[in-house]
């Protein structure tokens, strides 16, 4: 005898309703659990090396610390500091200029070299290679090299002379109106590469059909540019500009090593003041709301750059 809630199969067996959902439910619940536990030594790394040192970087911002002696409260003392700091402004300012020489011409460069490569010339592999060079060398490396090449007697120096230019050498790092100019041109070098290998990458997808189009309506390259590789390179402008842009906004080590701020702090930018505070004055309450600072600037500069290349319906 069964009750109303249960079902008779073929045979005179009978099961409830779900009875036959409930182990795909366990094995569901099953494969979940294995992908969890994959995922977990992955995602514990990432917790105990990347937010949990951000929460505490919060912590920080509202604490007077040395490093050494035991903490006071500061509530937004420390932000009201970094605010009224003389030395951040020019320091933001800097930063911004630098987004000019970091995001904005590489991309301009590398649409540039993108459309000038982009009819199959030979040696492809080798353009690729020698352009995306720089964003294999450690920036350290860089900022030595180029120290090297900007000083009085370095190869730029020497290559102007050699074409009748003496006139306006000088030591460019040392410079006191050029020192952010040639800090920012080394960016310019390190990321337009990055920019075109990710443009090339991107017009290997467009179908040549659409250039077809153009050229049957008469169109030019100008017009294959703004009409067909722009829109659809959408994408990896968007990601090109917001990598581009966090490295102009939160450069160091490239600044501490070229110049280190200087020629009186005319190329010092905010993660450089993070780490004077922080090392240099053992503040680390007013490096860490600095830093919070940065972060936020940070992410406000990436929104806009999505929200202004973002594709409208």
């Amino acid at each position: 005898m069964v009750d109303g809630n249960t079902a008779v199969l073929p045979g005179g067996s009978a099961t409830r309703p779900g009875g036959a959902a409930a182990p795909r439910r366990r094995r569901r619940r099953s494969h979940r659990l294995v992908a969890l536990a994959y995922v977990a030594p992955a995602g514990f790394v990432y917790l105990a090396f990347a937010i949990w040192p951000a929460i505490h970087t919060v912590l920080l911002s509202f604490l007077h610390w040395d490093g050494i002696l035991p903490a006071r409260w500061a509530g937004l003392a420390n932000y009201t500091s970094v605010f009224t700091d003389s030395t951040l402004r020019p320091a933001l300012w800097h930063a911004i200029v630098l987004i000019l020489f970091f995001a904005v011409i590489p991309c301009a460069l590398g649409l540039l070299m993108t459309a000038l490569l982009q009819g199959g010339v030979r040696g492809m592999t080798a353009f690729r290679a020698i352009f995306f060079l720089p964003q294999v060398l450690p920036l350290v490396a860089v900022g030595i090299t180029w120290r090297w090449l900007y000083n009085d007697d370095g190869l730029v120096n020497t290559a102007l002379r050699a074409v009748g230019l003496g006139g306006i050498t000088r030591a460019w790092l040392g410079d006191y109106h050029f020192a952010l100019a040639a800090l920012g041109l080394i960016g310019t070098w390190a990321m337009s590469g990055l920019c075109m290998t990710l443009f090339l990458a991107g017009v290997q997808r467009i179908d040549v059909a659409l250039y077809e189009a153009v050229a049957l309506d008469g169109g030019g390259a100008v017009r294959r540019l703004t009409a067909v590789t722009l829109p659809a390179l959408r994408g990896e402008i968007t990601i090109a500009s917001v990598i581009t842009t966090i490295a102009a906004l939160a450069s160091f080590d490239l600044v501490f090593v070229t110049t280190n701020g200087g020629p009186v702090n005319q190329t010092t930018v905010p993660g450089l003041l993070v780490y004077r505070l922080a090392f240099n004055e053992s503040d680390i309450g007013r490096a860490s709301a600095l830093a919070v600072v940065l972060t936020a600037i940070v992410i406000a500069f990436v929104a806009a750059i999505r929200g202004l290349t973002r594709e409208r319906p």
